[in-house]
């Protein structure tokens, strides 16, 4: 969602566990003055190098920053890389969706999540790396060595291009794992240069712990599910994906063509190394009173099982996620105080379009009191009904139907370049939902 770029610094999420965070802390020198904090910048840069097979054209700069100029940073960066109607748009689906409560404000709640989080970031637009004046002495060296890898990166890419692809969610969160993997990875090989990340448990399985630890702070305790797992996956997820590039393929770096299309590919590395990209969807006609248009991806079709079917559902929400080969959507006014979501998803064959569709199913019951996928009727979920309201793709041939509230233009083109895209089956999901503005 969005295409605000802020390299947050998780304290508990750098040094990938537990255990390596006490050890790195450990190691971790006092650093009080700007003249310190320069030194260190100085000290790290071959160690960095080395973790990362890259040099630095040009040493970058590094400035500490008030708690109060990082919370100015996180809403200038929001209001420049995420104009109102691209938020409110945002806010609207993920409400639609069930995955952010209808009373939340997105913006406010993203401030808030951001300065409390943030212990320095590396700003793209003036290459500069800046340091939180009130982060522990310690952690200055973590986020230190974090950050430099994102300035390095920044040498080689552009992390504006990559991180602000409007309205390709799902791509974007794919490129953040690979920025935050590689930073996260790195991070560790700079502070325990004789640490071998071969023998380093998976990351993303030891979330539980960083869930743990992170629920200590007082806004991210208070998030949605969907806030606080998209705000750990690229780090977490991102720094397996890295690991194994990093065996699969030495020497080469994850950037540009070789980067990741999907978090699919980042959660199911197998399917990266045979290029199973997703397909490609469009809606057909007009966006004309489109309020937002974007996709999902996998990883947040599982946070979208796991909020809707309750706590038993994490360990469902993969399977049932599993097999999926691309989605689009988008939010349409249906009439006074009312929004439309039309929602396509494209799985790998019919059995596993069969098993989300199921699941989905439950989910919608869970949020509406209302069963059935895209037939009307049902009660329930504060008077809300479904009805549908969207074409069926070009390639599925059935007659379109159109309801009150709108009408979305069918999904005319398909087209993907994965093995198996002749075989994908697609799920028409259109939904009315009742009032949210």
């Amino acid at each position: 969602m969005g295409g605000m770029r802020l390299a947050a610094v998780l304290g508990l999420v750098l040094g990938g566990g537990a255990g390596l965070v006490g050890a790195c802390r450990e190691r971790a020198q006092a650093v009080q003055s700007g003249s310190e904090l320069k030194q260190v910048v100085q000290q790290m840069l071959p160690a960095v190098e080395r973790a990362t097979g890259l040099r630095f054209k040009h040493p970058p700069v590094v400035q500490r920053r008030t708690r109060a100029q990082v919370r100015d940073y996180v809403m200038h960066k929001f209001d420049s890389d995420l104009p109102t109607a691209e938020l409110t748009g945002a806010q609207a689906a993920y409400r639609l969706f069930g995955l952010l409560p209808d009373t939340l404000d997105l913006r406010a709640t993203l401030v808030a999540l951001y300065t409390e989080q943030v212990a320095g970031y590396f700003d793209p637009d003036s290459a500069t790396l800046y340091v939180a004046a009130d982060v522990d002495s310690p952690l200055v060296r973590m986020t230190v060595s974090h950050e430099l890898i994102h300035a390095l990166q920044a040498q080689y890419l552009n992390l504006d291009s990559v991180l602000q692809q409007k309205r390709h969610n799902d791509r974007r969160a794919a490129a953040q794992a690979i920025l935050e993997g590689q930073a996260t990875l790195a991070q560790i090989l700079v502070m325990m240069p004789e640490q071998q990340t071969e023998g380093l448990p998976s990351f993303w399985e030891t979330r539980k712990v960083f869930r743990t630890q992170m629920a200590q702070m007082r806004e991210y305790a208070h998030a949605p599910l969907w806030l606080r797992e998209t705000l750990i996956f690229p780090y977490l997820a991102g720094a397996d994906f890295v690991r194994w590039f990093d065996g699969r393929y030495p020497g080469r770096q994850p950037f540009d063509a070789a980067m990741p299309v999907s978090t699919e590919q980042i959660l199911h590395p197998d399917r990266y190394s045979v290029r199973h990209n997703p397909m490609v969807l469009a809606f057909t006609g007009s966006d004309g009173g489109v309020r937002y248009e974007d996709d999902l991806g996998e990883f947040e079709i599982r946070l979208l099982f796991e909020q809707l079917l309750g706590d038993t559902a994490e360990a469902e929400a993969p399977q049932l996620a599993s097999g999926w080969h691309g989605d689009r959507y988008r939010v349409l006014p249906a009439g006074e105080r009312q929004d439309a979501l039309v929602w396509y998803t494209v799985w790998s064959d019919a059995t596993t379009a069969a098993r989300f569709a199921r699941g989905l199913e439950r989910a919608w019951a869970h949020r509406w009191g209302a069963p059935g996928l895209g037939g009307g009727g049902g009660g329930g979920g504060g008077g809300g009904h479904r009805t549908p309201i969207a074409d069926r793709p070009a390639h599925d041939r059935r007659q379109s139907r159109r309801a009150a509230g709108g009408r979305a233009g069918g999904l005319g083109r398909l087209a993907g370049d994965s093995a198996g895209a002749g075989n994908a089956m697609t799920v028409q999901t259109p939904t009315r939902i009742p009032p949210t503005r």
